[in-house]
């Protein structure tokens, strides 16, 4: 599941233990479920990030369950392709010179994201600022800094560049004279527009190599000859979704998905593993979003098998979700999706996690039709803890249908300690839990089969929320299923701004600024006030007892 920005409201059921599904159908469910999360989550797989052999070897995986059940594709194939740019690379002209020596890219020094393309030269003294000359300059004050985990490098480097530009420089490359621990490097997923002028950045071993015999003598210059000739190249890429189908020669059809990609190492800058790119470890996505895939293979095997017919049944398995919703909205447009025949969609993103204390089970698009109603009914007979989200918008691939017009439902057992890392992994999974969620969406597909109707679509409230609604961060993971007045802290990300202030995991956030947080609908609007770089305060709880801490908000 994306990075989550969803707008909640808590509507909360009387929850009470509830006893695991019993007999031979739930066993062999429950084994079955074992069988694919342990395969998709496997480290052959790695990651199964959009784009890489991983994914392929994933959709593989996915198409021979279909064949094997004797489930159709969906219009004669079960792959769709599609192809959209996301992120930057160094282009293969890019070169740096130093005294006509070729600078070696990524071992030495490399152009940063934000970097004007073309062609710039001049002789250059370090750490001397003249107008019409590039400019050489540390990247650090002193080894401190070099060495602070929350030092924000490309923050300051672009901050500092476009300054440097307004006082006259025609390029600048800053270099790492202290050998930080936190060695600089190219972040592909940069968010920063292109800067006027070209910037670059050498590593400390590019720093000994080329500007401290400069500094301490031994070298036969005083200056640098420099050459910059960059280019920087947006990233094109292709996922693959798979869908697959039961025509029932029904005039509506009912669609079922879940999101099969995941993160892979981290490459894309969106893991919540503290040093993700440097250690380089596979992202597992055991319950992101390896459990719902594996539930959605699960309820169309049951669909194909089950009397189910007033409705025909489209199954379709993501890509693309982890980097912004890519597969499910190029599959609306280059299917041309037609709401006037779609019944409803209901999507399965994280369902692995059933807590079996609090049995927590968000439902969400609940008031995009009003016969959702009798669904949450259902839940509650369950006696699952029903936290509702009437919003049709949310941090998975429902959003793309719900634009196209189509009532939506989304099921999410909750968020852990493990989302977005590495130790997101199969034996983690509650796969009793899981086997009930299934049998939950089973139920509702019954349910609406026997009805036999076209939900009628509702826009709710924050049909405009999503995504971009606020540029800021605390980088924390909400407790959704909790509901006595703030928000409480269920995870804290490293070097984001609530671990930079101490928010610690379990402190409740009662207020952010002037905003006083009573939901996480509050919370959400209290975002929305801030810009990257605002300073303010948090109030929070901890322990029972009330505390404020300075907070720097930082951009998503």
């Amino acid at each position: 599941m994306g990075i989550r920005t969803a707008t909640f409201l808590f509507i909360v059921a009387t929850a009470s233990s509830f006893p695991a599904l019993a007999g031979k159908k739930n066993k062999k469910v429950i084994k079955q479920l074992q069988a694919d999360i342990t395969l998709l989550a496997s480290d052959s797989l790695e990651g199964r990030r959009t784009g890489t052999a991983g994914e392929t070897k994933a959709g593989n995986y996915i198409e021979s369950r279909y064949k094997e059940l004797g489930i159709p594709a969906y219009k004669s194939q079960y792959r769709y392709p599609f192809h959209f740019t996301y992120g930057r690379e160094i282009g293969q002209t890019t070169q740096i010179r130093l005294n006509s020596k070729v600078v070696k890219i990524g071992d030495e020094g490399f152009p940063l994201p934000f970097s004007a393309p073309g062609a710039s030269n001049s002789d250059v003294m370090p750490e001397v600022t003249e107008q019409g000359a590039i400019w050489m300059v540390p990247l650090y004050k002193d080894k401190d800094e070099a060495d602070n985990p929350h030092f924000e490098a490309d923050k300051y480097m672009y901050e500092y560049a476009k300054e440097a530009k307004r006082g006259g420089a025609k390029g600048v490359i800053f270099f790492d004279s202290y050998n930080s621990k936190y060695e600089p490097s190219f972040n592909k997923q940069s968010e920063y527009d292109p800067l006027e002028i070209p910037v670059a950045c050498l590593k400390y071993a590019g720093y000994r190599k080329y500007i401290l015999p400069i500094q301490d003598g031994t070298g036969t210059r005083s200056s640098l000859a420099v050459e910059l000739n960059i280019s920087i190249k947006k990233t094109d890429r292709t996922g693959t979704n798979i869908a697959a189908y039961v025509d029932n020669g029904a005039p509506y059809t009912v669609i079922v998905g879940a999101h099969y990609d995941h993160l892979g190492f981290g490459e894309d800058g969106n893991s919540l593993h503290a040093n993700a790119a440097k250690e380089h470890e596979i992202h597992h996505g055991a319950d992101d979003n390896a459990s719902g895939t594996a539930a959605l293979m699960e309820v169309a095997h049951w669909v194909s098998n089950s009397k189910l017919h007033n409705y025909n049944y489209l199954f379709i398995h993501f890509s693309g979700e982890e980097l912004g919703l890519y597969g499910s909205k190029a599959f609306v447009k280059d299917q041309k999706i037609d709401s006037s025949k779609i019944a409803y969609m209901l999507n399965m993103d994280m369902v692995g996690r059933l807590n079996d204390s609090t049995r927590a089970l968000t439902v969400g698009g609940v008031g995009t039709s009003p016969v959702w109603a009798d669904v949450v009914t259902m839940g509650e007979k369950r006696k699952f803890k029903m936290v509702l989200d009437s919003a049709g918008v949310g941090p998975s691939d429902h959003t793309s249908f719900y634009y196209a017009g189509v009532p939506v439902l989304f099921f999410f057992t909750g968020t852990h300690k493990d989302y977005h890392k590495p130790s997101d992994r199969a034996e983690f999974i509650n796969y009793a839990g899981e086997a009930e969620v299934i049998d939950y969406a089973e139920a509702v597909l019954t349910k609406m089969d026997k009805e036999n109707v076209k939900p009628a679509y509702v826009v709710t409230k924050s049909a405009t929320a999503g995504r971009s609604k606020f540029k800021v961060t605390l980088g924390i993971m909400p407790d959704y299923s909790y509901q006595d007045g703030g928000v409480r802290v269920d995870g804290v990300t490293d070097n984001r701004p609530a671990a930079k202030a101490g928010v610690k995991t379990g402190d409740i956030i009662i207020q952010l600024g002037d905003v006083k947080i009573l939901s996480m609908q509050s919370y959400m609007e209290a975002l929305g006030k801030f810009a990257p770089g605002d300073k303010t305060e948090v109030k929070l709880k901890r322990d029972g007892k009330e505390m404020s801490l300075p907070i720097e908000l930082m951009g998503k």
